[in-house]
């Protein structure tokens, strides 16, 4: 009996529990509905929350194929759904509940925002009631209705121009032939055409073959194969000669200046998966044309402007709805400090010689030339550079894809004058001090071991500053920089801009002291004060490190763009006498006779300058490292441009006198 009674109590508890069970809500289900549709799970969406109704009316394929095909197209993001929630009067006892909505979200003709009315009913599924949405497809774009069609047009922004200083384009719109295949025009034998059509056009057969197996060509269409240069009018006379090869004039991107500016332009191309995930908050598509390397890639959202596009729904009936609407925006023309002309005859002045050379205006700070040599022909990229041409330029042993201006070298005895100033500058010397010297070789103390610092000249007279860097003598720097002391040095170099973010807009490495900014050892502040040891510089930074000398002790900030004011980067990095003095010892080395320079002694210029000669070694006992040649120089009666130049491998041909002939050809 107790049993029973015990029984009976459990079912009583059971059925309070059940009733007491709390059942879900409108509120609930729409805010579950709307949290998986900014997920795009479209699929969870229609088979959960989607009513029967709707189901009959709209399949699977309907919904969810729909949804991730108009979202994808119409690049569709950001989706924002506001509702007002419903007091429990508004659904007690209820079926059906309406509850307004507001729908936005962005896509790729512009802001899409609008109101509508989202209908749940309740439903009872394996023995649960619960409130489904009674879908339609307004939900999707407004005004939308089963049987419309959505449609897209876009309109491609022109890319803006780049030009020099003077207006020269760098990479301007231009031209070129499109050579396609019209297949079902071919001749019998397409094996033996097709290798006749790829030789002409410098491309494997595979390639063409490719083109033409793709998943859309038909036999009727004109399938591209390859761009050809409006000027090789020739080669495109000759190859759509062939059955079935015509042409079309397309619009490309063109680089006047070719490989003389090729690492400074950069080139565009088609963007990547990869590229895509990282830019595809800022507006860029799946068929996005993008700057790929220099200033292409710097400025490359202004360059590129905006598509505008059009969204509408064409009904049953022919009659169009417009749901966005944006208007194209042209990309802007970017105008740069560069002389399009000076940047050309350096990298000509250079003969395909590995290295590197900046020139700039020293008393703007105009950056007028960043040369990298050797380069490659952008244009190349632009047509379509074959696969096994790429490979080419990959691996070729003078590195053409290296782009060296935007790397630092030991710059070697061109810090001289840098050393010297910080020397006068702390009062650790004067100009007329002197220091005697004996033979080329010199160590402090056995301390060193058998590290000796070594000179050219054996000068066993007393030497002052001025001599020293007529000369270039090694040990007066290095026993300088040890006069000066490690704390002080490695200060004034930081004046100078070592060790911190060069301000300007194109990506180059900082120079550094030493890998870690501080010096190791007496060997290695003797040695920095010369210009080896881990002392590394940017071509670029060496130019600016020369502006205190021209301005009163002030150090510019590079200028890239056109219209940029001119500024200081380091105000008052040497006092005014010094930067004096210092411009006056590298006048002297060149004129002086016996000065490392005075090859640059030439007439229509007073030059005046600093050599350097960076050893390249693995180890200090490194008998067969590489020497780098560099030469920095500037006009002393026009003071508009001044050139630092750094040639690769020099050793055993001639040195930093190489630079120094290339340097002073260029100011005759």
């Amino acid at each position: 009996m107790k049993k029973v009674m015990l029984f009976a109590s459990l079912l009583l508890v059971f059925a309070v529990i059940a009733g007491c069970e709390k059942k879900p809500t409108p509120n609930e289900r729409m805010s579950a509905y709307v949290k998986l549709w900014k997920q795009g799970d479209f699929a969870k969406m229609y088979q959960n929350y989607v009513s029967t109704a709707a189901k009959k009316q709209y399949s699977s394929e309907d919904y969810t194929t729909r949804y991730k095909k108009v979202y994808g197209d119409l690049n569709i993001s950001n989706v924002k759904v506001s509702y007002p929630a419903l007091e429990k009067d508004d659904y007690k006892n209820k079926d059906q509940v309406t509850i307004p909505v507001h729908i936005s979200f962005q896509t790729a003709a512009g802001n899409v925002s609008y109101k509508d009315k989202a209908v749940l009913v309740k439903e009872k599924r394996d023995k649960k009631e619960n409130w489904y949405v009674n879908w339609k497809p307004s939900l999707i774009l407004p005004g939308l209705k089963k049987g419309d069609t959505i449609k897209l047009s876009e309109e491609n922004p022109v890319r803006g121009e780049i030009l020099d200083r003077s207006g020269k384009g760098l990479a301007v719109n231009g031209e070129a032939y499109e050579i396609g295949i019209i297949p079902e025009q071919m001749s019998g034998d397409k094996t033996a055409e097709i290798k006749q059509i790829a030789k002409l056009l410098g491309i494997s057969a595979d390639e063409v073959t490719q083109k033409l197996n793709a998943s859309w060509v038909q036999p009727n269409l004109f399938v591209p194969i390859q761009k050809v240069s409006s000027k090789d009018r020739a080669l495109a006379k000759k190859v759509t000669a062939l059955p079935g090869v015509s042409s079309q004039t397309t619009t490309v991107r063109v680089y006047p200046y070719g490989e003389a500016a090729a690492h400074l332009t950069g080139y565009t191309g088609a963007i990547t998966s990869e590229e895509l995930k990282q830019l595809k908050n800022k507006g860029y598509t799946a068929g996005s044309v993008i700057g790929k390397r220099g200033l292409e890639q710097l400025y490359d959202e202004q360059l590129r402007g905006e598509a505008g596009g059009k969204i509408y729904i064409q009904k049953q009936d022919g009659s169009t709805s417009t749901v966005a609407e944006k208007k194209v925006k042209n990309g802007k023309t970017i105008k740069v400090a560069i002389d399009a002309g000076l940047q050309k005859k350096i990298y000509n002045q250079m003969k395909g010689e590995a290295g590197t050379a900046s020139a700039i205006n020293p008393k703007t700070g105009d950056v007028l030339a960043l040369v990298s040599s050797p380069s490659f022909d952008p244009n190349d990229f632009i047509l379509g550079l074959s696969a096994d041409a790429y490979q080419k330029l990959e691996k070729a042993a003078n590195q053409p894809l290296l782009n060296r201006f935007a790397l630092t070298y030991a710059p070697g005895s061109t810090i001289k004058p840098v050393t010297g100033a910080i020397a006068l500058d702390t009062g650790t010397t004067t100009t007329s001090a002197t220091k005697t010297i004996t033979g080329t070789a010199w160590q402090k103390d056995a301390s060193w071991g058998s590290y000796k610092i070594t000179r050219v000249h054996a000068n066993n007279s007393p030497e002052n500053m001025e001599k020293a860097l007529v000369l270039s003598d090694n040990i007066f720097f290095a026993q300088t920089a040890l006069d000066i002391g490690k704390e002080k040095f490695a200060k004034g170099l930081e004046s100078f801009g070592f060790g911190e973010k060069i301000p300007f807009d194109y990506p180059i490495k900082s120079s550094q002291i030493s890998s870690n900014g501080k010096f190791a050892s007496e060997v290695q502040l003797a040695d920095t004060g010369y210009g080896q040891g881990q002392m590394q510089m940017n071509i670029l930074h060496l130019a600016f490190s020369f502006t205190p000398f021209l301005n009163q002790g002030n150090e510019l900030k590079p200028k890239l763009l056109a219209d940029d004011q001119t500024e200081i980067w380091k105000k008052n990095v040497i006092k005014r006498t010094t930067a004096d003095s210092i411009a006056t010892m590298m006048r002297k080395v060149v004129t002086d006779p016996s000065g490392t320079a005075h090859a640059a002694d030439i007439s229509g210029a007073a030059l005046a300058g600093k050599t350097g000669t960076a050893e390249l070694k693995k180890s200090k006992t490194d008998t067969k490292g590489k020497e780098n040649g560099l030469f920095v120089a500037y006009d002393t009666n026009q003071q508009d441009v001044l050139v630092a130049m750094l040639v690769e491998d020099v050793k055993g041909r001639g040195g930093s006198g190489i630079a120094v002939k290339k340097v002073s050809a260029l100011f005759r």
